[in-house]
């Protein structure tokens, strides 16, 4: 008797799609995620998106899958793994180095993927046809608002973690996700199971707190968020338990016992290139935009542009205790970009204070750098606190 049709086409998939370099294909149905909605209304509610108003504004087509399509019948989920060759938590103990997280190190995933995801669409629908089969399919590599970590759990690509990442049993922390949209009713594969147990080491291993409990992140307090999506001055309060991350935070992905299992990546375009595993702090703080756009040309770090990541790279400098970064702060008071000179203030002001105060010369036009420097020049006062923030003349 000839095998159903329907599930020949997703046997046949899921081998073309590790043929083309994908590490796990799986198929869910398009209404495995009933619970997803709720947890994302309550996401927005707390107002733990933090300025990312995009997912308020697509909340309805990213509740569910056919809130983007109502046609889908399955979404076909894949992985590919992008473990590293080292302990991407290395680098933090350097202090004149720079922190990138590890999906940042080399080329940017979209552009990977997105090529071969559209030759695997295109051929399950030709592939479809050999069979008697018709229907359509649409293809999302994080450019689509797709509920994509609880898919991959319903899948069976793995479950969302305490850290409400995808944790796998054979890749660890360590997978991207994209997904096929299908009108085929194609046969599912069993759910993943959470494994986390009792353990909590993602939650513990958070610089910045950004946990409010066990499966709920405040993206405001998270680095990859603040580093990334914030456009603005980053909160002065949560600086310091930056460290030197200049770009994403891997913590809680890479403490997840999880990871023993994991390997290496095996496309060469997201091994971690050379010159981003410890980059150093002060060619970074020298970058202009034309040096930051070669430099990342490819690198899904461009996106955030220069300033933001400057700002980002200053207070890694302001962290860094090291004297011999503090010209490096000095020059870029003077920027042009109000993120940038703001970040100088502060990092300075950590370096040596006493050379900020040389500095000030005039008011800064901009509200926000000139609050910088009234934080940075304040002095303390014995047992804590500060001194009242005198009136301002200029030198």
């Amino acid at each position: 008797m000839a095998a159903d049709p329907l599930q020949r086409l997703a046997d046949d998939c899921k081998a073309e799609a590790l043929r083309l370099g994908f590490s796990v294909c799986r198929i869910a149905r398009a209404d495995a995620i009933p619970q997803a909605r709720a947890r994302l209304d309550a996401f927005l509610a707390e107002g733990r998106h933090g300025t990312m108003g995009w997912m308020a504004e697509t909340v309805e087509r990213r509740g569910s899958p056919r809130g983007l399509w109502p046609e889908v019948r399955s979404v076909i989920v894949l992985g590919l793994d992008y473990g590293p060759d080292e302990d991407p938590l290395g680098v933090l103990a350097e202090r004149e180095a720079g922190g990138i997280s590890v999906y940042a190190r080399n080329r940017d995933y979209h552009d990977i993927i997105k090529g071969r995801l559209k030759e695997l669409g295109a051929k399950l629908v030709a592939r479809a046809g050999r069979l008697g089969l018709t229907g359509d399919v649409k293809v999302f590599v994080d450019t689509a608002p797709v509920m994509e970590k609880p898919l991959a759990a319903a899948a069976g690509l793995g479950w969302q973690g305490k850290h409400t990442n995808l944790v796998s049993r054979g890749f660890g922390s360590w997978l991207f996700l994209a997904e096929i949209f299908t009108t085929f009713d194609l046969p599912p594969d069993p759910a993943e199971t959470d494994h986390c147990g009792s353990c909590r080491r993602c939650l513990d291993a958070c610089p910045t707190g950004a946990f409010v409990g066990p499966y709920r992140l405040d993206a405001r307090r998270c680095i990859s968020y603040l580093t990334i999506e914030h456009a603005g001055p980053i909160p002065p309060d949560l600086r310091p338990a930056m460290g030197n991350r200049i770009y994403g935070c891997d913590d809680c992905l890479a403490v997840c016992p999880w990871n023993k299992y994991a390997g290496i990546a095996r496309e060469a375009k997201l091994k971690a290139r050379d010159d981003l595993r410890r980059p150093r702090l002060g060619d970074l703080a020298r970058l202009d935009d034309a040096g930051f756009r070669a430099l990342f040309a490819g690198s899904p770090i461009k996106r955030i542009g220069r300033d933001r990541f400057v700002r980002n790279v200053l207070i890694a400098i302001g962290n860094s205790g090291s004297p011999a970064l503090a010209d490096d702060a000095a020059r870029l008071i003077a920027d042009p970009a109000p993120v940038v000179r703001g970040a100088a203030v502060w990092a300075l002001g950590r370096l040596d204070a006493g050379r900020l105060a040389r500095l000030r010369c005039a008011l800064d036009p901009d509200p926000a750098v000139e609050a910088e420097w009234t934080a940075a020049l304040r002095p303390a006062v014995p047992g804590g606190g500060v001194e009242p923030t005198p009136v301002h003349e200029s030198v």
